[in-house]
């Protein structure tokens, strides 16, 4: 277990518009519990706006501010939240005081486009970045320097990236595991109803019903075909020829939205399908395989270890036996409702 610091870690919050309580809630409930749940200060933490105004909320309501962020800000943690990169009128002043602050600073983190901040503010090149997958081929455009995944969060040195949602959740604890051990993350976890903490070399997974005028249709078209295609895998070209593109073309946009070709991508898709079964239902380990479309146990067996470093029945005894000082000492029969893969 990491050694305790000699005081409670001071963590500013900066929060900016536009951003929802949602967004802002899985910092502030997470840094909450661990003081509750440990018994001691471990955390403390302020909001910051880039005036010292209130932040405002989408739905109108306003999210108070401690103060403005500003060359003084001292602090060993910063967090900078924001759900859409949207310049405002002193942006030009707000990136210069984050260049100053953010080198002095023991760990910086940009949740959801708080990373673009700090992209712009130039305090992630030749890291490791995490990047929500709406922007992801504009930021690697951009942003050139910096090494982009599509994993839900990383973790690089003195730099932290989150792509925001449900992995701002997974994200906290994973930060407050490396500051006080993976027990206290663990309950903390327990309290907010969480059954997996993902780690963050999970990768995105597209929504698979997009906004009005959201660039990649067909791209969604696929991942509905192979989502609703689990256990009786479609080819690479009749999934093209269902959605109207050539196989050439499907390659490209999987290779450009998601960095992976259709074929690797559906793969894990069915993969993660498995895991969730075997950690979750009472379904053999043979009657999951066959209904996430491997046509025998031993292919699904190595696929499974390819991509998760144990086999299937690992898995599951894995599993079974992490849950035996909790609620459960069995998966459950029948299937329960699977946790979002995605940011």
């Amino acid at each position: 277990m990491p050694s305790a610091p000699s005081g409670p870690t001071q963590v500013v919050i900066v929060a900016l518009p536009p951003v929802s309580m949602s967004g802002i809630a899985p910092v502030i409930d997470s840094l909450l519990l661990a003081n509750e749940i440990d018994g001691h200060r471990l955390y403390e933490w302020r909001v910051c706006s880039w005036d010292g105004r209130p932040v405002p909320l989408s739905g109108g309501a306003q999210l108070p501010a401690d103060g403005a962020f500003n060359d003084a800000v001292q602090c060993d943690w910063l967090i900078v939240v924001s759900e859409r990169y949207q310049q405002f009128a002193d942006y030009r002043l707000f990136l210069a005081s984050l260049a100053r602050v953010a080198p002095r600073t023991p760990l910086v983190c940009g949740i959801h486009h708080g990373v673009w901040w700090l992209a712009m503010a130039g305090q992630l090149a030749n890291y490791r970045v995490a990047v929500n997958w709406e922007t992801y081929q504009q930021f690697t455009e951009q942003f050139e320097r910096a090494i982009v995944s599509q994993h839900i969060f990383e973790i690089d040195r003195d730099r932290a990236t989150c792509t925001g949602g449900q992995a701002s959740v997974d994200f906290m604890l994973a930060m407050i595991a490396r500051d006080h051990g993976p027990d206290l993350a663990e309950r903390i976890a327990d309290s907010l109803g969480i059954g997996v903490m993902r780690a963050g070399t999970e990768r995105q997974r597209i929504p698979f019903v997009t906004a009005p005028g959201e660039r990649h249709p067909r791209l969604n078209d696929a991942l509905q075909l192979m989502e609703a295609n689990i256990e009786d895998p479609l080819a690479t070209d009749e999934i093209a020829n269902l959605v109207g593109i050539s196989r050439r073309q499907l390659e490209r946009l999987f290779r450009q939205y998601l960095g992976a070709m259709p074929s690797k991508y559906y793969l894990n898709l069915r993969l993660t399908k498995a895991r969730t079964q075997l950690q979750r239902t009472s379904k053999s380990v043979v009657q999951i395989s066959l209904a996430c479309g491997f046509s025998s146990a031993a292919h699904f067996s190595n696929a499974y270890r390819d991509r998760f470093g144990v086999t299937p029945r690992e898995e599951r005894r894995n599993w079974i036996e992490k849950q035996r000082g909790g609620a459960i000492d069995e998966p459950r029969g029948g299937a329960l409702i699977e946790p979002p893969d995605a940011a």
